[in-house]
């Protein structure tokens, strides 16, 4: 692996890459490898949408208020060891999923899974940040980006496979082997378990975060069935709100915030993570509708319902580790800008899809241009939030820009069945794509106001 100016990664620095692919690899297929296999669970668990919301948010909630916390243990006790934590939870809470009996246990589990995915992704980004330094850093990125991106649209096409021919369950026991695979890596890296001294540990403003957005989840998903009216919905819906501006007013005062609001007084990493918002928030709702629609809508197979992203897989790989390259060379605000645009229209070609359905004229034009937005986007994006922060608070950079997406997606998924109208039919899978297509185009939007280059 070299950069454009021909100079190469050592065997440490490619192990180094190596297990922080893996290492968020494993959190991000399982994801998005549940898209596909919703419909299966619903049908032998039951609960219909509400269900499947769960069980994709449940994942989320935890994922996205522990990432920030996971920042500052990483910070503290060692990306390495953080690592090891985070993959021997995420592998016992793999197990208990895929023999869970009750959607009760199911939702349980994936947000203990959601808990230990927090610990993977900050600890492996970080890990590269501090190992490998410009110019080869921007390379370095641009690959993990592409491999556990892809790992997040591949998701769909792997669980289909399983549902059709295996079972719903084996979906969560695919992580098994990379887990294992990493944790044997880790043996072999010669670097040490760096720690930042004298870091404190904001356990109660994680507690905040979590029972805010726990709670306030719990009013979104819930709101259709009971009504706003309904105490049960208004009351968490203020409980989660009041936990949520409690935590944000103790990151003002704490010596140690996990989510240090001075980092958003740096234009580019505040730029960033607005654009993050919007696009992540964007992706996850693309990858629910489409996942689920083409199944319970257009009557496909899990496994076609899979493969329909496939293109946008491919043109991942292909591509955007040499957006990455490219990006740091020229900039990242173009990249940010056109890339988003791009999506949106990909996006608003799903319009096109009818009752009459046919994949290749109605889908597959769809996938092909948002794979190429996708490619030009991410790793600039990651570039940029990542390079607008000192090396030594990487991992809390890190944590609070994957935070950001993955809190993009739990607001989406939770406002799911208001956007849809109540109904993941044709009408309600046009409405996700038009959501989806101004939450792209608001991505681009944000980049080109906020996003500035440095000089060359």
């Amino acid at each position: 692996m070299a950069d454009a100016t021909g100079e190469r990664l050592t065997a440490q620095q490619r192990l180094v890459v190596v297990i922080a692919i893996l290492a968020s690899f494993v959190s991000f297929l399982d994801g998005s490898v549940v898209n596909v296999a919703l419909p299966a669970i619903s049908r032998e668990l039951g609960g219909g949408l509400t269900t499947q919301q769960w069980v994709v948010d449940a994942y989320l909630v935890t994922l996205s208020a522990l990432m920030l916390l996971a920042g500052s243990v990483s910070d503290a006790f060692g990306r390495i060891l953080v690592m090891r934590w985070g993959l021997v939870g995420f592998g016992f809470s793999s197990l208990v999923i895929a023999a869970a009996p009750d959607p009760a246990l199911l939702v349980a589990a994936r947000a203990v899974q959601g808990a230990a995915g927090a610990f993977l992704v900050p600890s492996s980004l970080a890990l590269i940040t501090a190992a490998i330094r410009p110019p080869l850093q921007a390379r370095a990125i641009g690959v993990w980006t592409a491999w556990t991106t892809a790992a997040m649209i591949a998701g769909p096409l792997i669980g289909g496979l399983f549902v059709d021919l295996l079972s719903w369950r084996l979906v969560f026991l695919i992580n098994v082997l990379p887990i294992g695979v990493t944790l044997w890596l880790l043996t072999r890296l010669e670097a040490r378990n760096a720690r930042r001294p004298g870091v404190r540990i904001d356990l109660a403003g994680g507690a905040l975060c979590a029972l805010g957005l726990g709670a306030a989840v719990f009013a979104l998903i819930e709101q259709p069935r009971l009504g706003w009216s309904s105490p049960a919905i208004a009351v968490p819906l203020v409980i989660g709100a009041v936990l949520f501006a409690a935590f944000l007013l103790r990151q003002r005062r704490v010596r140690d915030p996990i989510l240090p609001l001075e980092l958003f007084t740096v234009r580019n990493f505040s730029a960033g993570n607005l654009a993050t918002l919007f696009i992540y928030a964007a992706l996850a709702l693309n990858g629910f509708v489409v996942g689920v629609y083409l199944q319970q809508g257009a009557g496909l197979p899990a496994t076609l319902a899979g493969l329909a992203s496939l293109p946008v897989t491919i043109l991942m790989i292909l591509l955007s580790a040499r957006a990455g390259t490219l990006a740091g060379r020229w900039g990242t605000r173009g990249f940010m800008t056109a890339g988003p645009l791009v999506m949106a229209v990909g996006a608003a070609l799903l319009l096109t899809v009818k009752h009459d359905f046919d994949y290749v004229r109605q889908v597959l034009p769809s996938m092909i241009v948002l794979g190429a937005g996708l490619a030009l986007t991410v790793s600039p994006l990651t570039a940029t939030v990542l390079g607008a922060i000192d090396t030594e608070r990487s991992g809390i950079a890190s944590a609070v820009n994957n935070a950001v997406s993955r809190v993009a997606g739990l607001l989406v998924i939770a406002l799911l069945a208001t956007i849809v109208g109540g109904r993941l039919d044709l009408a309600g899978f046009h409405s996700a794509a038009v959501v989806t297509a101004v939450l792209f185009a608001a991505g681009g939007v944000a980049s080109w106001l906020g996003v500035r280059d440095a000089p060359a």
